[in-house]
């Protein structure tokens, strides 16, 4: 049963004028995908100097590797922006791209060694050698073939008129960022507690060329001859085989207030790990990593969702300093049959998913209950369609089917109130339309990636057939004078960024990494 954490507030915001404040929710979309020669291999090739710079172009650069792209959309109140900015992106890059094509699926495509994953390379100034040597550091604590696993992230938030509106409905003890960063704390709290809906609607990964595996032992079982998939799997790419931490394990990383949460990361940044400082952090004047603490920066703590700020300082005093500003959900897969890789219903069901857990009541999460987020995943991830599935639900097996179900009906409202802002009756209609997905799990898209890899051969083969295919269409598309003309200004733009800030760095490597610890 659905518990509010203040039930006036949820009917205060169904009423037209209210619900009109909702029109202010800022999304935006980062899309990462791995660039791959016409066998499918991954490109060794430079990054595009056509795409600009990787280190200030604000919406094409790089993930980890030389070859692994990421677009970012800027921030917009438009729901349909994001999607339709993100396709400019593609339009503008895949000419650019000659006889390269982006990977559609978030397993990679065939990989050699470890060794032969290129790191990105962002140039001359401190700040593109400490992306680069922040990447070596994750090379030699977790495998580069790790990082090549490519996803998409969904950056929200809430405007401040909804804000003071809640305030003062619900007359909370805190007041104004306090009470902002308490509330997406809540949010957090309920996301893992019922994010594993996700990858049950929109995982895409059940399956993956066994060169990932490089020769280790697995227990996936091969489909065809260099195709490994779990039967019932929605997203191995959040399986143990993908974000996986030994590390990480022990963090013990508490969403249950902002200042636990950032003493936590806090620690792990200046803690020492055995392992990492048996690596060591240089070898004469060639930095290997940053440091060798638990965490090399924030962003190597892996996790669902993450309270994010934008600003200059680390991300921890950011938020120490200011607040949360918004929030990144990381579970969706790259959708391996939409040209972009994002779908339309995502960001629909996101919206509607985020409001549910904003709202409903949030304890804090116990030791206990952290355990049981965590297997309730692991199963939805390694065995989501398995009929007769079982999750754990205040310590007890229930039954997957009407847990879900029961979810689509504590979602409901918030769908409703959604559309009472928009107008229309989209997101109450999309919810009904992936609702169908509980019932009929042949029609997710890991079932129908499943059965595509299946009939054409195996992954590889599969994956890329879709690829050329999506390089096709978004070449026959094209792209606007006037938008190319934005993009090509924006290259040109952030070449001079770059050489502007190769042109100012006095400071020593050695310094500009301890200032960023200060």
């Amino acid at each position: 049963m659905l518990k509010f954490t203040c039930c006036d507030a949820v009917q205060q915001f169904f009423t037209p004028g209210q619900a009109q404040v909702l029109r202010g929710i800022t999304r935006g979309f980062e899309r990462e995908c791995l660039r791959v020669d016409g066998a499918g291999k991954l490109a060794q090739t430079r990054h595009p100097l056509e795409l600009g710079s990787k280190l200030t172009h604000p919406w094409i650069t790089t993930d980890y590797s030389e070859a692994l792209l990421e677009f970012i959309t800027p921030p917009s109140t438009d729901p349909e922006f994001p999607l339709r900015f993100l396709r400019d992106i593609h339009r503008y890059v895949a000419p650019r791209l000659e006889t390269e094509t982006m990977w559609a699926s978030s397993m990679p495509c065939a990989l050699g060694e470890d060794k032969d994953i290129p790191i990105a390379d962002y140039g001359k100034s401190n700040a593109a050698r400490f992306k680069y040597v922040y990447r070596e550091g994750l090379s030699l604590r977790y495998g580069r073939k790790m990082q090549a696993i490519a996803g998409a992230h969904y950056n929200w938030s809430l405007p401040k008129n909804f804000w003071l509106a809640l305030q003062d409905c619900c007359g909370p003890a805190s007041k104004g960022q306090d009470y902002v960063s308490e509330r997406y704390f809540g949010l957090i709290r309920n996301f893992l507690r019922f994010g594993w809906l996700v990858p049950y609607l929109f995982g895409a990964s059940p399956a993956l060329c066994e060169s990932f595996l490089q020769g280790q032992p697995s227990d996936l079982p091969v489909l065809v001859p260099g195709t490994r998939y779990g039967p019932y799997a929605t997203s191995l790419r959040m399986s143990d085989l993908g974000y996986h931490n030994r590390a990480q394990a022990n963090l013990n990383v508490s969403v249950n207030s902002l200042a636990e949460y950032t003493r936590a990361l806090e620690a792990a940044i200046r803690t020492p790990d055995p392992y990492y400082e048996e690596i060591g952090v240089r070898d004469g004047s060639h930095w290997k990593q940053l440091s060798a603490n638990l965490l090399q920066t924030e962003s190597e703590f892996y996790a669902a969702i993450r309270p994010k700020r934008t600003g200059a300082e680390r991300p921890a005093k950011g938020l120490q300093l200011r607040g949360v500003e918004y929030v990144e959900m990381r579970l969706f897969d790259l959708n391996p049959f939409i040209d972009i890789g994002i779908a339309p219903e995502q960001s629909t069901f996101a919206d509607v998913l985020m409001l549910m857990c904003l709202f409903r009541d949030s304890p804090p999460v116990t030791s206990r209950e952290q355990s049981e987020n965590d297997e309730n995943k692991r199963r939805v991830v390694n065995h989501g369609r398995q009929p007769g599935l079982h999750l754990l639900a205040h310590n007890r097996e229930q039954a997957f089917r009407p847990l879900a179900h029961e979810l689509f009906d504590d979602m409901q409202p918030f769908a409703e109130m959604l559309d009472a802002a928009y107008g229309g009756e989209r997101y109450k209609s999309t919810m009904q339309m992936l609702r169908q997905r509980i019932d009929e799990p042949d029609s997710t898209p890991s079932a129908q990636m499943l059965e595509g890899v299946r009939e054409h051969g195996g992954f590889l083969n599969y994956t890329l057939q879709l690829s050329q295919e999506h390089q096709r269409q978004l070449l026959a598309q094209g792209l606007d004078a006037q938008s190319n003309e934005k993009f090509l200004a924006s290259v040109q733009s952030s070449w001079q960024a770059q050489s502007q800030l190769e042109a100012q760095d006095q400071d020593s490597f050695e310094d500009y990494v301890a200032q960023y610890y200060a």
